[in-house]
């Protein structure tokens, strides 16, 4: 009887222990990660009411708190404006669905309670003041954010990402299809859920913006991805400038009867042999793949980290982030596809736009970032971005020689259509199949001035064919390199 009730005890005492424990982690450890979680709506309900400070881009709003007109409910989240431009990057509030975006990452300080508004929380309460939460301005530039959207054709999936190389701002960021947040934002939880209905069903939404990729799954880079053959073959040692590399029209990958052919909307074909130069004016495809074959996996996947494949973006984007991927365990025919950004290489807009940006600063990867400011409500600034080093991605000496030869893909190869008058421009196209479709991905990334670069743009169109993917690419790129520099 006596060892029956001390195993009694004993077992209360350990479900009392792990009671407490599971208390202590929600209350105390986690309860950040858990208000923070997009899924969790009832931080939101407890704040739903309260009035949220702004979203603004150039002093304007993109998402702020109204009056509702009710008296249970005073306030009520809106999104001024062609809402369907920022709804990737401000996301909605939801007291249903919870929050997204920069009103999900940001939450604590647009409702006031981060802990560096603790002393406007305590001049608040003294002064008997409702809370407020701070403003948050973003570094979008207002004028190439609508360029850039306009520039994706309305009923075609694709996005925009332009970015200042040195500072890591991000100027414009864009996708199509979007949606219209104030849909999901009501009140009137019938309308919310019918609407997200219809929003999820659209072909390709993504609701995560360029950080992931126009559908919301990271795309295979194609072409593009050369450049960090580029930089791995120089930094290697076995190769340099005036290195020859391997151009036969076509390779049988190792162990299979499978051919990977050249480019064939080029002059690949005119050369069996080729120069750096060449091989990336013209994109042709057999000397990267040669290259990966020479250096191994390894070498390869080393340069794609440093450039940020499988690494994370830092800590000022405030939008979750899909890191690019290089994969592993692959075999020979495997990693000459894979050296030409195609098999498992995957990439988001955001991640092409940070290998460029880290190319035109000398080497140098800045972390990116989307908040330019934070405003208490009494105005004065509680702070303000700095321009960070995220990594250092190659050599000042190997990035310039990859400016020189990405110049000259644009001034006399297949991305002339990104050609600026008055300003040299640095670029390179990319062409990802998508299997027998006859369909691809087509990219275009580059900067401008090449010697002095102030802008850097990406943009990828998903599912569309040679033809027009090269109308929708590099002349995208012209327009918006225009816009900026003011040409």
């Amino acid at each position: 009887m006596n060892q029956a009730i001390r195993n009694a005890w004993v077992a209360l005492a350990v479900m009392f222990a792990l009671l407490l424990g599971a208390i202590s982690y929600v209350q105390v450890i986690g309860a950040d990660d858990l208000n923070k979680n997009p899924q969790n709506n009832r931080a939101i309900l407890q704040t739903f009411c309260q009035e949220r400070g702004p979203i603004l881009v150039a002093g304007m709003p993109i998402a702020q708190s109204v009056s509702s007109g009710s008296d249970t409910c005073k306030f009520q989240r809106a999104y001024p404006g062609d809402a369907a431009l920022y709804a990737g990057l401000s996301g909605y509030y939801s007291n249903i669905y919870g929050s997204s975006g920069i009103e999900n990452s940001m939450n604590s300080t647009l409702t006031g309670k981060s802990d560096e508004l603790l002393l406007d929380r305590i001049r608040q309460l003294f002064l008997g003041e409702q809370p407020k939460g701070a403003s948050v301005e973003l570094t979008i530039d207002p004028a190439i954010q609508k360029l850039a959207y306009s520039l994706i054709p309305d009923g075609q999936r694709g996005s925009i990402v332009v970015t200042n190389p040195k500072t890591g701002a991000i100027i414009a960021m864009v996708s199509k299809p979007s949606y219209d947040p104030n849909l999901v934002a009501t009140q009137d939880q019938a309308a919310a859920q019918a609407s997200m209905k219809k929003i999820q069903a659209q072909p390709g939404i993504n609701l995560n913006q360029s950080v992931s990729g126009p559908t919301g799954a990271l795309l295979a880079p194609g072409s593009v991805f050369k450049l960090i053959d580029t930089a791995a073959a120089l930094a290697s040692g076995k190769y340099n400038k005036d290195s020859v590399l391997p151009n036969p029209a076509q390779m049988t990958l190792p162990g299979t009867s499978t051919q990977l052919p050249n480019y064939a909307g080029g002059n690949c074909y005119t050369r069996d042999q080729a120069d750096f130069a060449f091989a990336l004016e013209q994109s042709c495809n057999t000397p990267f793949a040669s290259i990966a074959l020479d250096l191994g996996q390894d070498a390869i996947g080393k340069q794609a980290a440093a450039f940020g494949f499988g690494q994370d973006a830092g800590d000022q984007l405030h939008l979750d982030y899909s890191a690019g991927v290089w994969p592993q365990n692959l075999n020979q025919a495997q990693l000459a596809q894979s050296a030409i950004g195609q098999f498992d290489v995957k990439a988001s807009p955001l991640q092409i736009a940070l290998m460029t940006s880290a190319i035109a600063n000398g080497g140098v990867q800045m972390k990116p970032s989307l908040v330019k400011q934070i405003t208490a409500p009494d105005l004065h600034v509680v702070s303000a971005a700095k321009p960070e080093v995220l990594r250092t991605s190659t050599t000042p000496e190997i990035a310039r020689q990859i400016t020189q030869w990405m110049t000259m893909v644009v001034s006399q190869g297949i991305a002339g259509g990104a050609a600026v008058p008055g300003v040299q421009v640095a670029g390179k196209t990319g062409t990802a199949e998508l299997g027998a479709s006859g369909l691809n991905n087509s990219w275009f990334t580059g900067f401008a001035p090449a010697d002095n670069p102030q802008v850097e743009v990406t943009v990828v169109m998903e599912g569309v064919d040679v033809r027009t993917g090269a109308a929708l690419t590099s002349p995208t790129a012209k327009k918006i390199f225009e816009a900026v520099l003011k040409k």
